[in-house]
């Protein structure tokens, strides 16, 4: 299945994507995309509804990201070993953990919105890891079951923030809209293996990042139950997984976004972004 919400920010009601394409309201059946919703005996009380017969929504309504409820945010630094090396990094013997602010989470079509006196703005075209039930300390063979599915993730950050002077991933990853996720999330039976997927991401139409899940250093599984030991995740808790060569960071010249720039990404099976970015 294919989740989602749509609406306006805030007000974001909780659907699905019909076989039709079509976005499905679910809102008379659950109340939004999150907590036990989440869970396989919620996820299944959804796959036993028929599509058709959920009111079709007209129009093209913006989406949000696709589940309500986020306690943690969470992203893990380096994880493909060709970005550490763009980065002039060290190739990490065990995940490195950061927290992306709640309130930087934002639609996979919205504005990417940079504040004054951002200057090297960068993108990250992500796997995004939703879970679905309580993980605290699993192994990694019961990791993938606290899985809820995936989704896309652009980790935008900006590289003044969070290198120059004292430097914090956290402050160059956080800035409100610098978590697009969606379009949708995809149950975990739809991905049977999260390790074969192709990820992507241009910038006005050129291909700038082109790499799968194949090459990650630490497998999904691997990152859920390394990070279960540190923090326990609850259900609609995010995990983005590193992304792949090719940020601006590592390039040379570094093409950094502007302002009207248009971003696009996915991943395969799991949908699209697009966003235009704005500096203030």
């Amino acid at each position: 299945m294919k989740l989602l919400r749509y609406g306006p920010a805030g007000s974001e009601k909780p659907g699905l994507l019909g076989p039709d394409g079509e976005i499905r309201d679910l809102s008379g059946h659950v109340d939004d995309i999150s907590g036990d919703t989440l869970s396989d005996t919620g996820l299944a009380k959804i796959a036993r509804i028929n599509a058709s017969d959920l009111p079709a929504i007209k129009g093209n309504p913006r989406l949000g990201h696709p589940v309500a409820g986020v306690q943690k945010f969470i992203g893990i630094g380096l994880n493909f070993t060709d970005h550490a090396k763009e980065a002039g990094l060290p190739i990490p013997h065990e995940p490195i953990l950061f927290t992306k602010a709640v309130s930087s989470l934002s639609g996979p079509h919205d504005d990417i919105v940079f504040p004054p006196g951002a200057y090297k703005a960068d993108w990250e075209a992500e796997l995004a890891i939703i879970i679905g039930t309580k993980a605290t300390r699993v192994s990694e063979s019961d990791a993938l079951d606290h899985v809820a599915g995936y989704a896309v993730c652009n980790d935008v950050s900006e590289r003044s923030y969070q290198f120059d002077g004292t430097g914090d991933w956290s402050k160059g990853k956080s800035h409100d809209t610098w978590g697009p996720v969606g379009p949708w999330l995809v149950t975990r039976d739809e991905v049977p293996d999260p390790q074969s997927l192709d990820i992507w991401l241009d910038v006005n139409g050129e291909r700038m990042q082109s790499g799968t899940t194949e090459t990650m250093i630490f497998s999904v599984a691997e990152l859920v139950s390394y990070t279960s030991k540190f923090m326990t995740l609850h259900p609609g808790d995010i995990l983005t997984t590193g992304t792949p060569p090719g940020v601006a960071m590592g390039r040379d010249p570094q093409p950094w976004l502007k302002h009207g720039d248009v971003v696009t990404l996915g991943v395969d099976g799991l949908g699209e972004q697009r966003q235009n970015v704005v500096f203030l």
